[in-house]
């Protein structure tokens, strides 16, 4: 099987290069070689390379800049998903796609299920809905997996910059009313090759998945987490958890609106695959101990 991996520098590529590995050739072009705003280069590329699967980590991702930049955060996360979709459909390969939880409101009072009606709230949610939508009138062979407050130890991430502002800072403020369940780009990898291998085998049917870290907490919580695991491990912090205090939304006010409820049921997909889905401080406390033991030694 040969397959075409999009995004392999972002921190669930980066993972997905790994647990991919085994199922088949894997073909891993940069953004020099395939650029989602070229649809035409795109297209042909995937043409050439004549892909069995084709797995998209790839996405616009500036929520905040997306609102003054509409056009593009379409032509990447909506358009260009629309021509893999296509060519799925046309070729008979495999889509696999990554969406989000902002496709939702976050109005619900309980975790989202695949089912819950959509109504997203920024113009990044509404190009991630758009991503789906295509793939749904495509009638490809395809998973999409939605999933929320993705973590590791590469690239930009709200670990790692907690851990950066806890050096620099003794005092910082939280949001501590939006909710959700921190996961880790690892645990994302792993459960997406079993999934393809399910798809391939036809034990897991196509279509729309949840697939989130177990439990939930706050973006208060998490960084007041992060920064105890960080001085366990004996990393020289400024911040101490007590000092992280807690805000409301409102009070601190960026352009692009964010759920509240950003829980999503993953029970679907943990049964289909039976899969025991950890805790998300399982994932938490190895990417807090890779980041600040490794500075410890330093």
């Amino acid at each position: 099987m040969k397959i075409l991996l999009l995004g392999k520098d972002g921190q669930v590529g980066w993972e997905l290069g790994r647990t991919l590995l085994p199922l088949g050739e894997l073909v891993t072009p940069g953004r020099d070689e395939v650029d989602l705003e070229n649809h035409v280069g795109l297209r042909e590329f995937m043409h050439s390379h004549r892909p069995d699967l084709i797995v998209n980590a790839a996405a616009y991702t500036a929520v905040d800049m997306a609102e003054q930049d509409e056009a593009m955060a379409c032509k990447i996360n909506a358009e260009a998903v629309g021509v893999m979709a296509s060519y799925a459909k046309q070729s008979g390969a495999m889509l696999v796609h990554y969406s989000t939880d902002y496709v939702f409101d976050g109005a619900k009072s309980s975790a989202y299920v695949e089912t819950d009606a959509t109504n997203p709230l920024s113009v990044y949610g509404r190009s991630k809905r758009a991503g789906e939508e295509a793939i749904i009138r495509s009638g490809c062979n395809a998973l999409v997996f939605r999933t929320s407050w993705v973590f590791s130890t590469r690239g930009s991430n709200f670990i790692k910059t907690i851990l950066r502002l806890a050096r620099e800072h003794e005092s910082i403020n939280v949001v501590a009313d939006q909710y959700g369940a921190p996961t880790s780009a690892e645990l994302l990898a792993e459960v997406t090759a079993r999934a393809i291998s399910g798809l391939r085998n036809e034990s897991l049917s196509s279509g729309i998945y949840h697939l989130t870290a177990a439990g939930e907490t706050t973006w208060h919580g998490l960084a007041r987490y992060v920064v105890s695991r960080a001085l366990d491990n004996g990393a020289s912090l400024a911040l101490k958890p007590q000092m992280i205090h807690a805000i409301k939304t409102e009070e601190y006010p960026l352009p692009a609106k964010r759920p509240a409820n950003s829980c999503l049921n993953s029970n679907a997909l943990a049964r289909t695959l039976n899969l025991d889905l950890p805790d998300w401080k399982v994932h938490v406390n190895r990417v807090v101990d890779q980041l600040t033991r490794s500075d410890v030694v330093a």
